[in-house]
């Protein structure tokens, strides 16, 4: 009997994590996606979201991994001309992966590999907080969805990623 009881415990704690949604893509991260409205985040969230200024960010957990969110006040519609609505995410969680597996720890080559067939991606270097001098170990390749209006992010430090963000495309 206390094999049977194990078992279903176990197969509820796997069933548990399988069901939780660590995908990341050009939209998205977890739960919270790019244009999702201020008021369905606050209830994914459980907290009060305030509006951003781009560079302090709301910072909240999804099942205990932290994801900052960047919250503007945008056009959605004409019946809703102003609403705060997401328009970036950012994660140094291990436990967000794309489709393709790659996350935190993973390679440029890894990125590389799984994104050469991407219709558009850049890579290219960081530069310092002035923007006066690139900084030689650290880098950016970014994926665009051009039908999204949206760009899917990896930083990578010593050609390992060490963050991932999802954003608006400021160029559309």
């Amino acid at each position: 009997m206390k094999k049977i009881i194990s078992l279903f415990v176990l197969i509820l704690t796997f069933g548990g994590i399988s069901a939780q949604d660590f995908e990341v893509s050009t939209l998205r991260i977890g739960p919270y996606k790019v244009f999702m409205e201020k008021t369905e985040a606050e209830k994914i969230s459980g907290t009060k979201l305030k509006t951003t200024d781009g560079i302090i960010k709301n910072s909240v957990k999804y099942n205990g991994e932290q994801i900052q969110i960047d919250l503007f006040e945008t056009y959605i519609s004409e019946a809703k001309p102003n609403v705060p609505s997401i328009m970036g995410l950012t994660t140094t969680s291990k436990k967000f992966k794309t489709k393709s597996g790659i996350g935190i720890g993973n390679t440029k080559d890894d990125l590389i590999n799984a994104y050469r067939n991407h219709p558009s991606f850049t890579v290219h270097p960081a530069w310092d907080d002035k923007g006066e001098k690139r900084l030689k170990d650290t880098g950016y390749f970014t994926l665009e969805d051009l039908d999204a209006g949206t760009q899917l992010s990896f930083k990578f430090v010593n050609n390992i990623i060490t963050e991932i963000s999802v954003y608006l495309n400021e160029g559309c």
